[in-house]
């Protein structure tokens, strides 16, 4: 490691997080302090806007709650370091950590104040990073701000739209929703596909000679057509079978073709989340935090911590020369050097990929899944075990896949001749195949592989069965949290940081929810993307989105400045504010609701209602009557749990209208008052605003609720 300059005083190293703090500490030595910020240590106010729009957007930070303490033990260490090094993430949220550190604890009274970035944690990235310290880039610290302050600026003027024109307690969010207008898009998608009736037909063949065999042919070309055939009737089909079972089937053509199949790329962050949720059923959340704990260091044996694989916020697909090098050398010596191809390099098709970055890989090839097991928890070494050997197979040998496809000829006497295809594969060579085979999406169309007889032209073979089977065309399927984060990358959607927060905020909104582990917009998401769309176009835009992600890019490469960004965006933004609270009209309040088969002791229909903690039963009447309870429990609830929902079911009816009328008028009445009460802060809050544009919202549960 270097040295410091005077062996008096130790250099003061700042990390994110205690576990990283402990391995870049055992790494570094004796001579420096190493100290955790705990994550953020200044942000925007959580109850106020925090951005004066009128003085060029100019964010007021606060210290983050409960980082006092963390902020002056920094101040303490840093007055008697030598050095300072700001040793945060390899990313923009990283510098912008760095940057608010240094303005926090004001670390710039020390000379010797150092940014040092590093994409593993091993020993070799650690001394290479301290080797070369520069400062901090202001670049990627303006392209941070002004992410945040937009964003900051659409969530707190559009949730009180929301809360206008739909209800209150809503939120929007700049690329969740736009996130939400896709989920809602292949909704209505699915809502007006028409299924079409369709026929498969199926003839079972057997080969003849001494390995006879059997196998199945689709039916490929009807007699005197060109094209597949398209079957949409049982009259049809029925005819086609008839005509297959009076046939003698003979071997048209063979063509056998030599296919070869490359291995996938090492993961970047989305194609890590979506094999995670494909092959672990591991949710974008939990992937990377599990990812994270892998990154800043786990103990092997009796051993330092170290990191295992290298930072996971990252879209390139790079691999460094040394990790290259490692990959073929441990090909060779395990698998053999059949197995070992030259250095294969992959380009991202991320349209913004920071080519600069690595891919998500493993720091030594050399900790394989079984060597380091033992050390990790079940989680984090089913993931260790899809990164390490997704980069290993990135580095081997093609497979070798020989393809055959068979054309067989039913000669029908009365001269209808249909013909029928087999097709099969066997892996000839299996390459990569050996190491690693990969879980594809549900939708993911693809022919069953299998072996073939061995059939040559002129081969006679009889049939077994003809087959026909009534089919209907699907819908196209609703998102899973895979496509969706695919779908977001695809678009220019999103960052490397951003794909499990946007999954996550549209969830914990309820504007969206699970059903068969796909996105089904819920009744108030589908509403909220409606209204936007309609009054907001351009947040709901995703080319327009996409192009704002590239804003913030060229911010971070210093090709444009972030407060002219911001100001463009600001300025037709907030008219539409303006103009939709002034001329939208509310949403119906039917439209909100959806039916139940419920209904109260006084004989109304009871409808599902969506509120802050979820969906619960209420009154059609509402407001006359009051009543409201919880859902009924599913099938599977047990005995106390179908106890208290009758319990709170009947102390709800005692609120019921038509049997308690004069309960009812009470709880109404209260209720209204309270009604009155909040609107009356709305408009002294409102009437606050008006003095200025800086869009400032005083009232305490509109900040709480508005937060970006």
């Amino acid at each position: 490691m270097p040295k410091t300059a005077a062996k008096s005083k130790k250099s003061l190293v700042i990390v994110e997080s205690p576990a990283k703090a402990r391995t870049v500490g055992r790494f570094l030595g004796n001579d420096y302090v190493v100290k955790a910020s705990m994550g953020h240590v200044r942000d925007l106010p959580a109850r106020d806007m925090g951005v004066d729009i009128d003085s060029g957007f100019e964010p007021t930070y606060v210290q983050v709650r409960g980082r006092a303490t963390v902020i002056a033990d920094i101040k303490k260490a840093a007055k008697g370091a030598d050095s300072i090094y700001l040793a945060t993430d390899p990313d923009r949220e990283g510098e912008a950590i760095s940057w608010h550190l240094v303005e926090a604890a004001d670390l710039d009274k020390n000379d010797n104040l150092k940014r040092v970035v590093f994409h593993e944690i091993t020993q070799d990235a650690i001394e290479d990073a301290f080797g070369h310290p520069r400062e901090i880039d202001m670049q990627l610290v303006n392209a941070q701000q002004a992410r945040r302050i937009l964003d900051r600026i659409v969530g707190y003027q559009l949730s009180p739209v929301l809360w206008s024109k739909v209800r209150r307690g809503l939120s929007a969010g700049r690329v969740q929703s736009v996130a939400l207008r896709l989920i809602v898009d292949r909704e209505r998608e699915i809502e007006a596909f028409k299924p079409e009736e369709y026929w498969v037909i199926t003839v079972d063949l057997k080969s003849t000679g001494e390995k006879a065999r059997k196998f199945r042919a689709n039916l490929y070309q009807l007699h005197g057509e060109t094209g597949r055939p398209k079957v949409s009737n049982g009259e049809q089909a029925g005819a086609i079978v008839k005509d297959l079972e009076a046939s003698n089937f003979s071997v048209k053509k063979v063509n056998r073709r030599e296919v070869k199949q490359r291995p996938r790329a090492p993961f970047t962050t989305s194609t890590l989340q979506q094999q995670s949720a494909r092959s672990l059923r591991y949710g974008a959340q939990r992937t990377m935090r599990l990812a994270q704990q892998l990154y800043e260091g786990i103990q092997i044996g009796d051993g330092e911590p170290v990191g295992l694989i290298t930072y996971m916020r990252t879209d390139s697909t790079n691999l460094s020369a040394a990790a290259l090098s490692e990959a073929n050398d441990f090909i060779k010596s395990t698998y053999g050097p059949e197995y070992a191809d030259k250095p294969r390099t992959y380009k991202t098709k991320s349209r913004s990929a920071q080519e600069a970055h690595e891919a998500v890989r493993p720091t030594s090839i050399a900790n394989t899944p079984e060597r380091v097991a033992q050390y990790l928890e079940q989680d984090q070494l089913r993931l260790y075990d899809l990164i390490w050997k997704r980069m290993v197979a990135s580095q081997m040998t093609d497979a070798i896949v020989d393809q055959t496809t068979v054309d067989i000829e039913g000669i029908n006497p009365d001269g209808r001749n249909h013909t029928v295809r087999a097709s099969g594969s066997i892996i000839k060579f299996p390459g990569f195949r050996t190491l690693y085979i990969e879980e594809k999406d549900e939708d993911d169309e693809s022919e069953e592989s299998r072996e073939l007889p061995n059939l040559n032209e002129g081969d006679t073979t009889s049939r077994e069965k003809v087959n026909s089977e009534q089919k209907f065309t699907q819908p196209p399927p609703r998102f899973t949290e895979a496509n969706l984060i695919r779908s977001l990358e695809e678009l220019g959607i999103g960052r490397p940081s951003t794909y499990a927060s946007i999954v996550s905020t549209i969830e914990q909104r309820q504007y969206v929810e699970r059903v068969a582990s796909r996105f089904k917009p819920t009744l108030i998401g589908t509403v909220v993307a409606d209204l936007l769309k309609e009054h907001f176009p351009n947040i709901m835009d995703t080319g327009f989105t996409a192009d704002m992600e590239s804003k913030l890019d060229a911010i971070a490469d210093g090709d444009l400045e972030w407060v002219p960004m911001l100001a463009d965006f600001y300025a037709p933004f907030s008219e539409r504010v303006e103009t939709t609270m002034k001329n939208a009209p509310r949403v119906d309040r039917d439209k909100l609701v959806e039916k139940s088969d419920e209904k109260c002791d006084g004989d109304e229909e009871m409808v599902i209602r969506t509120g802050r903690y979820g969906k619960f039963l209420s009154c059609s009447r509402f407001p006359e009557c009051r009543v409201a309870f919880p859902l009924r429990p599913g099938e599977n609830a047990k005995g106390d749990v179908i106890e208290q929902w009758h319990a709170q079911r009947t102390d709800a009816m005692g609120r019921c209208w038509r049997l308690h009328p004069e309960e009812a008028a009470r709880v109404a009445a209260e209720a209204e008052a309270r009604g009155r009460r909040g609107r009356k802060k709305d408009a002294d809050s409102d009437s606050d605003d008006k003095g200025g544009s800086n869009g400032r919202r005083p009232l305490r549960r509109r900040r709480r609720a508005a937060k970006s």
